[in-house]
């Protein structure tokens, strides 16, 4: 099939981008997204262009690299799926796709699609992480945990730190990622002790990085590809607020 690709295009961080139109003929249902943009770049190539600059790796909908906006839409349509997991099936012959990088003050773009997303590492850096004396693994039965609590941080943990939450939000707030991080470890016996101060240093660095505030539209929820919930952001709350009072 034949479609028309509207791509954001720029060259590094300090010039300014553009939207650049091209049509891509010969492409095939059974590509994933990824896959037709490698075919572009290929055709960009042979013909002597610059390629689109895209970031990926596992391409299995795990390392979140993927991050694109698609149509309007954090990794295009579709629900729970990766840019990476997104399939040509999706489109039609003769369709117009309009593809940019994430768009928030914290996420700069680097060039083309590729946006800085360092700032979930300073976050992580901050607080999302337990202080334990290194050794050998310990019994897995050695601090029993209820399972619903164990299931609950499990579904937290499976943020994939990718960013749609942020792109999805008018305000291009964290208050997902980190409320997801934060729930994660506060459910968790091993997590628990530092629980509070966990909370207010990740909410704290957020806040210093440029992310806005949390107004409950609920789109980061409904595009996050792994189905966070807004429940978790309640929690975050909470711990913040412990960790006011106990101060």
């Amino acid at each position: 099939m034949e479609i028309k690709l509207k791509i954001w295009r720029q060259k590094n961080a300090t010039s300014e981008g553009t939207f650049i139109d091209y049509i891509l003929t010969g492409v095939s249902e059974e590509m994933s997204f990824l896959e037709m943009l490698d075919f572009l770049n290929t055709t960009l190539i042979e013909r002597g262009d610059e390629p689109v600059a895209f970031e990926h790796d596992c391409r299995e909908g795990i390392c979140g690299s993927c991050s694109l906006y698609i149509n309007g839409r954090p990794h295009g349509p579709g629900n729970l799926v990766t840019t990476c997991e997104l399939r040509m099936t999706r489109f039609k012959d003769g369709d117009n796709i309009v593809v940019e990088p994430w768009r928030a003050k914290s996420f700069p773009v680097i060039k083309d699609l590729i946006a800085d997303r360092s700032a979930f590492d300073k976050i992580m850096e901050a607080g999302g992480f337990i202080s334990v004396n290194t050794g050998s693994a310990p019994e897995a039965n050695s601090i029993p945990i209820m399972k619903e609590a164990s299931d609950e941080a499990f579904d937290a943990a499976t943020c994939i730190g990718c960013g749609a939450c942020v792109a999805a939000c008018k305000n291009s707030s964290a208050m997902l990622f980190v409320a997801a991080k934060v729930s994660h470890l506060a459910l968790l016996s091993q997590g628990r002790a530092e629980s509070a101060r966990r909370a207010r240093a990740m909410v704290t660095k957020m806040d210093e990085l440029g992310f806005g505030s949390c107004t409950n539209t609920g789109a980061c929820e409904a595009e996050c590809p792994k189905g966070i919930s807004l429940a978790h952001i309640a929690r975050l709350n909470r711990e913040f607020l412990k960790a006011g009072i106990k101060s």
